[in-house]
């Protein structure tokens, strides 16, 4: 196992313990590939969900430019949704794993087929 795999692993135990869900290994290992190297990086690896100028990062490039999402309050509700299910408290809200709730969110699968 690589680096990687021990992020995906990571990111699935994430998602089982704070988050309640049983994830799709597939879908998550191809979210966290496409975050390329921020995986790696302590700053960009998580999301500062405290900071209104980071969660309309994730709302445009992930979201809108990814995800092929049209802007609307929803899309920050989604946001916000994936942040209450992480838990507001939680310090270490991985990018990958709120990547991975929001395409679960939207329904958006599809663009990691």
């Amino acid at each position: 196992m690589g680096k990687r795999d021990d992020w995906i692993a990571k990111y699935a135990e994430e998602l089982k313990t704070k988050c309640g869900m049983s994830p799709d290994m597939d879908l998550l290992t191809k979210v966290t590939i496409g975050c390329g190297p921020s995986i790696y990086s302590a700053d960009a690896q998580t999301v500062a969900s405290s900071q209104e100028s980071e969660l309309e990062l994730v709302k445009k490039n992930f979201l809108m430019k990814k995800l092929g999402l049209s802007d609307g309050p929803e899309l920050m509700e989604g946001i916000n949704k994936a942040i209450e299910t992480y838990g507001k408290s939680e310090r270490n809200k991985y990018r990958a794993v709120i990547y991975y709730m929001l395409t679960k969110h939207f329904g958006k699968e599809a663009v990691y087929g």
